[in-house]
């Protein structure tokens, strides 16, 4: 050990950079068979979206083919996915829910 006076150090803090989770956006897509009532039905379910904006987007998906419902982190977005595809298979309904990296 030293005799010289006190030994100081210098602790420098480092704050980690946080990122931004990547974002997914949720898709539906349109078939020839789903009822538009049930579109509208799990647009308003899953997603929360009022009457007037399920109706919108439903009518999206028809005439472009695909509709994005929300733009979520994975896990939700993965989630999202899930229960739409197991509402319509249950409901027998072939309609589709993918999701894109925005």
């Amino acid at each position: 050990m030293s005799t010289r006076g006190p030994r100081h150090s210098t602790v420098l803090e480092h704050k980690p950079e946080l990122k931004k989770p990547s974002m997914y956006k949720v898709v539906l897509l349109n078939d020839d068979y789903t009822p538009m009532d049930f579109v509208v039905y799990i647009l308003e379910e899953f997603f929360q979206k009022s009457r007037m904006e399920a109706t919108r987007i439903m009518l999206h998906v028809h005439q472009r083919g695909q509709g994005i419902c929300g733009v979520y982190p994975y896990d939700i977005a993965e989630s999202k996915v899930a229960q739409v595809t197991e509402a319509a298979r249950r409901n027998e309904h072939p309609l589709q829910c993918i999701m894109e990296k925005e």
